[in-house]
């Protein structure tokens, strides 16, 4: 029963920032659009529609989303899922932040004596 609980606690937040993130783009699509265009602007020049709107969508996402019992048993999946995964350790991640490094490194090199080679024949060729 923890585990459930918990798991819904998750979800619950997870939709609620799901929703907060969907408010912000609205806030912003209107903010954006209301600079292009002059109808969206007089539409946004309501307060209402200004904030309102934004919270408006969020909340009714949010609402979708936490009673739909679809979405609901899908997202009880996920997190069961990633409570499963296995996380590296924190030295297994710093030794594999060297090697990507050092990779990045080795690869850049190559790439840049590649392009003054190719560099130095078109001047030749050139001229």
């Amino acid at each position: 029963m923890e585990t459930s609980t918990t798991n819904s606690k998750i979800l619950t937040m997870s939709f609620a920032a799901v929703g907060g993130l969907a408010g912000l783009t609205v806030h912003f699509l209107l903010k954006t659009f209301g600079a292009a265009f002059g109808v969206v602007a007089r539409f946004a020049d309501s307060d209402l529609v200004r904030h309102g709107a934004p919270v408006l969508v969020g909340l009714l996402i949010f609402l979708v989303l936490q009673f739909n019992s679809r979405v609901h048993a899908w997202g009880e999946e996920v997190v069961t899922e990633i409570r499963k995964v296995v996380w590296p350790s924190r030295k297994d991640v710093v030794a594999m932040t060297i090697v990507v490094i050092v990779m990045v490194m080795i690869s850049s090199a190559i790439i840049t004596c590649f392009d003054f080679f190719a560099g130095y024949l078109v001047r030749m060729i050139a001229g």
